[in-house]
């Protein structure tokens, strides 16, 4: 257990009698990017909530760096949901120092660095922003984190196709190398790149995870054509 950054085992959660998750297993290790995909229902968000100490599970185990997600792990993991949780009437500036003073891992030279190659002024309300660049700002707010973990939540959704390769070099260029990136999406064939490991969940149990070579060598296939194959309906 304690050589891995991410340890789940047997993780069972239910909202009532549905059960969301049925025994998951995770073993992540250090300095990786992860794709977690499965279709919609398939478990990815509530795996995300635990890991984030935003739902309990109701059974299992999971620690982050040898600890139960809690106080201590929000310190070193950095979360991306998948809506803006922002003041939309702060400026960017200040949303920037708010997470300065909030984190004492925020690096808020690479936050600005960031924003000026976007051409995002920091006097401006997040408001005035496009949803696009508003999507952009909530990236940079969590790349710019020295975090151990970082769990972005559909991070290319909101963004246009054109965007999508600046936000995908930004997660590569601002991970701490030590760092693993968890990421969860629906666009497989924009992020499997960059991906190291996959793990395909389908009706809350962990059905692969694997690296993206052995996936290739073994399946002959890109990652998008082998979910498409085990997702098949």
């Amino acid at each position: 257990m304690t050589d891995y950054l991410l340890y789940a085992e047997n993780l069972v959660k239910r909202y009532g009698t549905r059960p969301a998750l049925n025994g998951v297993h995770l073993r992540i290790t250090k300095g990786k990017i992860i794709g977690l995909l499965g279709p919609n229902g398939s478990g990815k968000t509530t795996i995300i909530k635990i890991i984030n100490g935003l739902l309990t599970a109701d059974g299992g185990t999971i620690v982050i760096d040898g600890k139960a997600p809690g106080v201590d792990t929000k310190k070193i993991v950095s979360y991306l949901p998948d809506n803006n949780y922002l003041n939309t009437y702060m400026t960017v500036r200040e949303i920037v120092t708010y997470f300065k003073d909030f984190y004492e891992d925020f690096r808020e030279e690479l936050a600005y660095e960031m924003l000026s190659r976007l051409g995002i002024q920091p006097e401006l309300k997040l408001k005035t922003l496009s949803k696009g660049n508003k999507e952009k700002v909530c990236l940079i707010l969590t790349m710019s984190r020295n975090a151990k973990l970082y769990v972005l939540d559909e991070p290319i959704a909101g963004v246009d196709p054109a965007a999508r390769d600046y936000v995908i070099d930004t997660i590569i260029q601002n991970q701490n190398p030590d760092a693993t990136v968890l990421i969860s999406t629906h666009l497989i064939s924009d992020i499997e790149q960059v991906l190291d490991e996959v793990i395909f969940l389908k009706d809350g149990v962990t059905v692969l995870h694997k690296t993206v070579d052995e996936i290739r060598e073994e399946n002959g296939k890109s990652i998008d054509g082998l979910f498409r194959e085990v997702f098949r309906w």
